[in-house]
């Protein structure tokens, strides 16, 4: 797997809540713009496309449900999927299920491929995949279509509250 050095970047005017969050929290990070195409529909692999970065270091933020009305986080990279059953030991429950798009779009804040971990509206549990920590920096979504967010994986983890496992396959 390729390394990448981290670096820093101020976020242009008019961020989003996620590259907010980053400020906010003081964590360095670079905004990675991307042109989004309106007939795209697998978002990471438009990521992938645009920006010419390794699928095994852009990580994609899926909603899932863990009970009626409870939901989490998983963050997984776009060459891999998301393993249902290790998320759900990660997490310490029985059972997730992908969230259906209206309501990770309510909970987050965010439009469905534009999904990110970071400045959620409503702060859900997060687990990141740990093959994250292979690398210096990853990539997450910057809150909108277009955009990713690059930072260290630590960082990644302390702004969200999360905790890293093996939840890809």
């Amino acid at each position: 797997m390729s390394r990448t050095s981290p670096s820093s970047h101020t976020p242009p005017t008019g961020g989003t809540p996620a590259t907010e969050a980053l400020t906010a929290a003081g964590v360095a990070f670079t905004a990675v713009a991307y042109t989004h195409h309106d007939d795209a529909t697998d978002f990471g692999a438009e990521v992938i496309r645009e920006t010419g970065r390794d699928p095994e270091q852009v990580f994609k933020t899926l909603v899932v449900a863990t009970g009626p009305r409870s939901l989490a986080v998983g963050v997984v990279p776009v060459s891999g999927r998301l393993d249902l059953k290790a998320l759900a030991s990660a997490l310490g429950v029985k059972k997730v299920e992908l969230a259906p798009p209206a309501a990770a779009e309510r909970s987050s804040g965010y439009v469905v491929g534009g999904v990110s971990p970071l400045g959620q509206r409503t702060p859900l549990p997060t687990v990141i995949d740990e093959t994250a920590q292979l690398f210096d920096t990853v990539l997450v979504s910057g809150g909108k279509r277009g955009l990713q967010v690059e930072l260290a994986p630590d960082d990644l983890a302390a702004v969200t509250g999360a905790t890293f496992a093996p939840i890809a396959r």
